[in-house]
């Protein structure tokens, strides 16, 4: 910058009126500083009077451009230092306060205890101070626990201590997790699998077992796997078997009936799919009791290799299901609410799910097209109980007579 023509205070006020000439011959950062240097140097500043030093400071500013505050910057450095120089940029930094060898120590402890949680840690970094005398813990046993997750997550700690967890299960929004209300109207299912075990790395059978929450008609399938190809099949004979429309129907969280396909299955049919909620072991408590009452104490724990699936499908449609419906009583739950607002259940009676069913109002109504009442009430007196039982048994004590055999031969 040329502006050889203004040397007094008064042509630097002609200036500033827009009189004056000027010329521009640089605008790097480091001419613009040397040239407020000399000029500050030239009109003698420091000595200058409150109006002679406005004057320059706003001459300054109209021939740089730069603000009214960093020229007051420029103008106290000087002050100063003698110079007009710009600062040397210094990032600014936090205190180190926990070393490298910390965290070495605190990966350490994390390796020894299995990365605990962030409170447990701090709470084993000051008792290994306060209580054991380890000085190497002093600076972590001040330790919040904000800052040790942050160290956690320090790339030097990662190198020293490497932890995975497994993938974390994404929710399947198939199905409402609550309990089913059926308000006393049979066709809410509750349904559960049942495994007969493995033997030599292959799989048993698996019984599917569906029970109606109000007359606790029960129908009881099996299957040799419980894949998508073998499980629907079972599952659509298992509704036809009920005598009555399905409106409902319940089962845990597992997979085998909370996919797509099964999804797919009962929206056709117009049946509501619900599952149990967390932390409520007795929202499928029903059918699971059933598993050890019907199909445990008459199959047994034993070994089935899937194969026989058949077969035992077989009794359990022709002979188990018509015994358990027709011919075995259940106990009838009675809910008592207590002064103190507690509900429990007693059981002052005994039916069959039949007899359950018939005293459903306007039960009729109620059965799939193609079944009448007059037809199940033969149907139930072909027999009496007893007969139906010791028939149920001679047809078990065949089956596992047949399934021995088989298991020689082979």
């Amino acid at each position: 910058m040329d502006d050889s023509e203004t040397t007094s205070l008064e042509q630097i006020r002609a200036f500033l009126a827009g009189s004056a000439p000027v010329q521009f011959a640089g605008q790097r950062r480091e001419e613009v500083y040397g040239w407020v240097e000399k000029t500050v140097v030239r009109h003698q500043y420091a000595s200058l009077d409150r109006p002679g030093k406005g004057l320059v400071r706003r001459y300054l500013a109209r021939m740089t451009g730069l603000s009214r505050a960093q020229m007051t910057r420029l103008i106290a450095g000087y002050r100063r230092t003698g110079r007009v120089t710009a600062v040397a940029y210094q990032r600014t930094k936090f205190a180190t306060r926990y070393t490298s060898s910390d965290l070495e120590l605190l990966a350490y402890v994390d390796k020894a205890h299995g990365n605990l949680s962030g409170p447990a840690t701090k709470r084993i970094l000051e008792r290994e101070y306060g209580e054991y005398g380890q000085a190497a813990y002093q600076r972590l046993s001040g330790i919040s626990v904000a800052q040790l997750y942050r160290l956690r997550n320090s790339a030097p700690y990662r190198k020293r201590n490497t932890s995975y967890q497994p993938t974390r299960p994404t929710p399947i929004p198939i199905g409402e997790r609550r309990r089913p209300q059926p308000h006393g109207a049979p066709g809410y299912l509750r349904i559960d699998t049942v495994h007969q075990g493995d033997q030599d790395g292959r799989k048993g059978v698996y019984h599917i077992n569906a029970v109606d929450q109000v007359t606790q008609w029960e129908i009881v399938a099996a299957t040799p796997q419980i894949s998508e190809l073998w499980l629907l099949p079972v599952l659509e004979a298992i509704l036809d078997q009920f005598p009555f429309l399905i409106r409902g129907f319940h089962s845990d969280n597992g997979s085998e009936f909370i996919n797509y396909s099964v999804a797919q299955l009962l929206g056709k049919l117009l049946i509501d799919q619900t599952k149990s909620r967390a932390h409520h072991c007795g929202d499928n408590g029903l059918v699971e009791s059933k598993n050890g009452a019907i199909i445990r104490k008459h199959i047994g724990f034993g070994y089935i290799d899937a194969q026989h699936a058949e077969a035992v499908d077989q009794f359990h449609r022709q002979h188990l299901n018509p015994y358990l419906n027709f011919h075995r009583p259940c106990a009838v739950p009675k809910i008592i609410t207590e002064a103190n607002g507690k509900r429990r259940r007693v059981y002052l009676r005994w039916a069959t799910p039949f007899e359950r069913f018939q005293e459903t109002p306007d039960c009729e109504s109620l059965l799939r097209p193609g079944v009448s009442l007059a037809e199940l009430r033969e149907f139930a007196r072909l027999q009496s109980d007893t007969e139906a039982a010791l028939a149920m048994q001679r047809a078990k004590r065949q089956l596992f007579g047949s399934l021995k055999k088989r298991k020689r031969t082979a």
